[in-house]
């Protein structure tokens, strides 16, 4: 993993908090390919602790500040929340497409209101290797709305961003996984052994 520039006070606080609220934790899980992992990063816990919500939605608010659009959308499940911290802070009109269509009333793809034509900043907590990302993408672009950014709290660095870059999008992180290896090294707050062993399993994945 190349070397990246230090994190700031803002961003280094919200290392700690994810830390602290076990959002990202070390040792040994089987993640859903099978593989065992050194690190985990579970970011639905953010529901559970308002403060780190209210600051992980902050953390957005500078780079949505250089973005064009018109309307944010998080994905389900694990971003809505994100998403609805982002709307309150920042006043930004929030929808979301669901994860299945309604059988029934409206038969919404897309929950919220919208017009077509309209420029949708994608929000999600974390990005791998872009998938879900296009899924979601495709339901927003199916009803007429626009595309261009997708922002993220956490980048893995497996692949998500050179797979949207290649395919016409821009990805937008608030940390990446090696900001958060390096400080937590350069901390303490991990022990080294289980850093390295997670910087190996990443760039074997990777």
């Amino acid at each position: 993993m190349p070397t990246q520039l230090p994190i700031s006070d803002n961003q280094s606080s919200l290392a700690d908090g994810l830390l602290s609220a076990g959002c990202i934790k070390f040792g040994e899980f089987t993640l859903k390919s099978g593989l065992k992992s050194p690190i985990y990063i579970d970011l639905r816990r953010i529901i559970t602790y308002p403060k780190l919500l209210e600051q992980i939605g902050a953390a957005y608010l500078p780079i949505l500040a250089n973005l064009k659009f018109d309307r944010i959308a998080g994905l389900p499940y694990a971003a809505i929340p994100i998403a609805t911290a982002i709307s309150l802070q920042g006043g930004y009109p929030m929808i979301y497409p669901r994860k299945e269509v309604k059988t029934y009333g409206t038969k919404a793809e897309i929950e919220g209101d919208f017009n077509a034509g309209e420029t949708i900043a994608v929000i999600d907590d974390l990005a791998t290797t872009g998938g879900s990302k296009f899924e979601a993408i495709e339901k927003l672009t199916g009803v007429g709305l626009k595309v261009k950014d997708i922002v993220v709290l956490v980048d893995r660095q497996s692949g998500a961003r050179e797979s949207l870059e290649q395919a016409g999008y821009a990805m937008h992180a608030v940390l990446t996984i090696t900001q958060l290896l390096d400080y937590y090294e350069s901390t303490g707050k991990v022990e080294k052994d289980k850093i390295e062993e997670t910087r190996k399993f990443l760039v074997q994945t990777g």
